[in-house]
């Protein structure tokens, strides 16, 4: 308990931080925080709320027979009690995972829930984690499940990797609100490596499947606010951008060049220094473009631009093919 209070601390000083950065885009921005509480609470409409300390979120959806949670991050700690018994004094009875990461799910098993709903990978891969703090789902599903109860319904679906195995959409048809981890971060570049997505092509292609959904409202599990369709869509534009400067970047770079300048007694110096100036190239192309449309351009693109242009010379075969002997 004690690491978790620390870390509740050291997000509230991040929040505070980044709600006194000017430099930030306005659609960086997030919901104000109530530094008594440490945390915010909104209704996104007809029972379904979303709380967050900044920096992550989670939703829950009330109904006449209990209240259903859809993750549960250690930063929010208690704080999803709380924001729970602010709108009502039915019990948490049903939580859903979205994928099997501890940064959204580490406090689940504080809820006391009696209902765990996640993808069968999700379920396959906390079992063989063996965590103590996550109880292993009640409940799993393959390509679809459609969750109703007190008058209320979710529907949860399978649309591939996306971020990891098992990692999944989940839809609130009656308030147009969909809940995608880790794919969009609205106002903001993705997490450093596109969020460390193992599946680099399907994290981008999910972007377009998102858009194929009725909703108005979109939560992606971290960050201070919801998003909008347009959130998604300028989300989209921001991850094309980068993969087109870094097949671009392959394109012009030439290893041979490259490796001239180090020699080739040790190939993985003059294959990193290769990888580091078409990086270079793809960054110097986007950052300008986006640092006053997203935060976090500046951090972020580098290592978003090195996710890509990974993902298009080993995957695609895009590049100087020189380097890859």
């Amino acid at each position: 308990m004690k690491r978790v209070l620390t870390l509740l601390a050291s997000v509230l000083m991040l929040t505070a931080a980044l709600a006194q950065d000017s430099s930030l885009p306005e659609a960086a921005r997030g919901v104000p925080l109530d530094p008594d509480k440490g945390y915010y609470v909104g209704e996104l409409g007809s029972g379904l709320y979303f709380v967050t300390e900044g920096v992550s979120q989670a939703m829950f959806l009330v109904t006449t027979e209990g209240v259903v949670v859809v993750d549960a991050p250690p930063s929010l700690g208690e704080n999803i009690q709380k924001a729970v018994a602010e709108v009502t004094s039915i019990p948490i009875t049903h939580v859903i995972y979205s994928h099997s990461h501890l940064d959204h799910i580490g406090m689940a098993g504080a809820l006391r829930a009696g209902t765990i709903i996640a993808h069968e990978i999700t379920a396959a891969q906390l079992e063989r984690a063996g965590d103590p703090r996550v109880p292993l789902p009640t409940m799993t599903f393959s390509d679809s499940y459609i969750l109703e109860v007190g008058g209320q319904t979710l529907q949860l679906s399978y649309h591939g990797p996306v971020h990891e195995p098992g990692n999944i959409f989940v839809y609130a048809p009656a308030q147009k609100t969909l809940m995608v981890v880790d794919l969009v971060y609205p106002g903001w570049v993705p997490y450093k490596g596109l969020a460390a997505s193992e599946d680099i092509p399907a994290w981008i292609a999910a972007h377009d499947v998102v858009l194929g959904y009725d909703f108005e409202t979109y939560l992606g599990g971290h960050l201070g606010r919801p998003g909008t369709r347009r959130d998604v869509e300028t989300a989209r534009d921001y991850v094309t951008d980068v993969q087109a400067n870094a097949a671009r970047a392959l394109q012009e770079v030439s290893f041979e060049q490259i490796a001239q300048q180090y020699g080739f007694q040790n190939p993985w110096r003059a294959i990193d220094a290769y990888i580091d100036e078409v990086v270079r190239v793809c960054a110097e192309a986007v950052v300008p473009a986006w640092e006053d449309r997203l935060g976090g351009a500046a951090d972020f693109t580098a290592s978003h631009c090195s996710a890509v242009e990974q993902s298009l010379r080993i995957e695609l075969g895009l590049g100087d093919a020189e380097a890859e002997r």
